[in-house]
This record gives structure tokens, sequence and C-alpha cells, in this order.
């Protein structure tokens, strides 16, 4: 399977920097057979009397900083915790420096550089307690936006809000789950008073804007992340499925950890760290129907909703969206479609 099979245009103009005001009304694309035009603000509408509704609560930190090496600025993006003063990060510039050198980001905290690893990537040792430094995030961080948005602008306070689910509880992402910026409170609250919504963990890890660089996809390496299902969650889930319902995932994230905790087509309890990469052939247990943005060419999330729904179909869907002038990526609309393989059938 080659990379290039999942090119295709986007005029830069439907790139979307910010999201949609008021979020629920983000124009969503419906795909079942045959393509429809609406909004989100009808989402519950495609939501069956039986089905359940899974959703990411995990909660995006802050960890794009700046700061000196040299004398010189640095932009640090942070990524992965090792323990309560290392982290994994990116460097930008990052040619120059060197293991044991420090970078400096006030009179009080920095960090000493262990490791240089891979494509810009270090291990960093702060200088701080795990409480000090979470508070110097707090005041100073800003929300790491991807790098297509970050060409066009800089992370502002605004993103704080818009860069973050309503329902978002647990911290530990370096990316935002984002389809679920689309709801609002109103939305989850009538999915909760119907019992037809649960909230899993994903943390979303670096590895979401990370390209694949080999033309033959079969060896591209993920990243992992870490997910939770508690048991209570994954009998709910069960319970649905077994009773003829739809399992509807709230984006890639959810759909990855639901997939990774399957077993003979039922959800067991899961907290570990997954590294599931889904493409094209993947046969699905678990999810029925995916809510999801327009991703990247040549991402692995494009494989993923290709493996979803059809790679013939996202083309046919993604024309669509480009011929009406759908916003694309993480500030952009939304799709909702139908799982086109499954694992019991051949």
């Amino acid at each position: 399977m080659k990379l290039s099979q999942f090119d295709f245009e986007l005029p830069d103009n439907l790139i979307a920097e910010r999201p949609c005001e008021p979020r629920e009304e983000s124009r969503m694309l419906v795909y079942k057979n045959e393509i429809s035009d609406t909004n989100f603000s009808k989402f519950n509408d495609y939501v069956g009397h039986n089905d359940l509704v899974v959703i990411n609560n995990t909660k995006v930190i802050p960890i794009f900083l700046e700061g000196f090496h040299s004398k010189k600025n640095i932009k640090v993006t942070l990524h992965k915790k090792l323990s309560s003063n290392k982290w994994l990060a990116f460097l930008k510039p990052a040619k120059n420096v060197s293991e044991n050198s420090i970078i400096s980001f006030n009179n009080e905290i920095s960090c000493t550089i262990r490791k240089k690893l891979d494509y810009g990537e270090v291990e960093l040792e702060f200088n701080c307690s795990e409480e000090e430094f979470d508070n110097y995030l707090n005041q100073f961080g800003l929300m790491p936006l991807p790098p297509y948005i970050q060409k066009k602008r800089k992370s502002d306070k605004k993103d704080f809000t818009d860069y973050q689910t309503v329902y978002a509880k647990e911290k530990g992402s370096v990316a935002a789950p984002t389809a679920g910026l689309h709801f609002n409170d109103e939305i989850i609250n009538k999915l909760v008073e119907s019992d037809q919504l649960v909230e899993i963990t994903l943390h979303v890890g670096a590895g979401t804007f990370l390209p694949i660089r080999n033309e033959d996809v079969d060896n591209h390496v993920m990243h992992s992340e870490y997910g939770i299902i508690d048991e209570k969650t994954a009998l709910k889930i069960n319970q649905c499925k077994k009773k003829g319902g739809k399992i509807i995932a709230v984006g890639t994230t959810t759909l990855r950890l639901l997939e990774s905790a399957a077993k003979n087509n039922v959800v067991e309890k899961f907290n570990r760290e997954t590294n599931i990469f889904i493409k094209p052939g993947y046969k699905f247990q678990i999810v029925d129907m995916l809510l999801t943005n327009f991703h990247l060419p040549k991402s692995t999330l494009l494989l993923l909703v290709s493996a979803f729904a059809g790679t013939e179909e996202i083309f046919k869907i993604y024309k669509h969206a480009v011929t009406n002038k759908y916003r694309f990526f993480s500030y952009g609309d939304v799709t909702v479609s139908y799982t086109h393989l499954r694992a019991h059938e051949t």
C-alpha cells in the first residue's frame, strides 16, 4: 500500500484557522451510501434509540513554551511526560542544541537536555517540582496548535477555550480530540439524559502530528498513547452491541482506543498504552459509526477513515467537501460515516 494513494489537493483557504462560532453550528457531512449536508447541531438526530455515543474526555495541556538556549530563542513543544520532572519534547530549531545544555524560561524555571533523539525530539529534565512546573505551564504555556495553524498565526488565550472540548476532564493530551470540539453543553446533556453517553480516556500524543515518512505505509511505526476504559464502561458498550445498538465513536482517538481494547468483538477493560495503526483492510470489531473532522493528505488519520468508510468512498466525500467549501482539519467541519468492513464479515 503506497502513501501516494492517499494524497489530495486542498485549497489553502479551506484550512480553518479558527473554529465556527458557535461551535455547534459547524457543518456536518453525513455519508451512508450517499452524501447529505447538514449542521452539527442536528447530530443527536442521527443517534438511534438503542445507540451509544462514546467520547474521549482527555484534556489538552498548554505545553507549547518559548525559552532561550545559548541566548537565542527556542520553541519547546512537550509531548510525553516521563516522570514528575522529565518530558519528551520537540525543539525548534533543534540542529545546534547539545546534550547537557540548558534551556531557560525565566529566572527560576529551566531544563537540561538529557538526550537528543531523532527528528528534533529530546528528553528534558526540569529543575523544579511537578507542582511548580504545572503552575508555570498554566500561567505561561500556550495551547499546542497543529503546525499548519502555527504557520499562519500564534496560539493565543482564545485557544484555551476553542481547543478544548466542553467535557474535557483528564489532563494529559498534547492535541485536542477535535471531533469533540463541536459539542456544546446542551447536546451533551441530552445524551446524558437519555443514558446514551459514556466516557473513555486516550491521551493524544505527538504522533497525531507526525508525518508518515515511508512511501510503503506498512513500514510506518505509530507513537504509543495511553488509554483507559474502566470495567463499567466496557460492560455498557458490550450491552449496547448485544442489543443491536450502534457504537458511535466521537473522533479517531475514541475509535482507536475502542478497537485496541477489543477481543472477539467484545470490549475489555483497558489501562495501558496502544500504538494501533488502522489502515485499509482492517476489520472493525466495535465501532459502527464515526464522527470525525477532515484530515490531512497522506496522514495516518486519513488512512484510518479510509479503512472505516472505504478508500473510494472517502475520496468521494473529500471531493464533495472541497467542492462545497467545507472547512478542513482541527478547527474545521465534521463528517459522519458508517463502517463498511466488520470483523465477522469475509
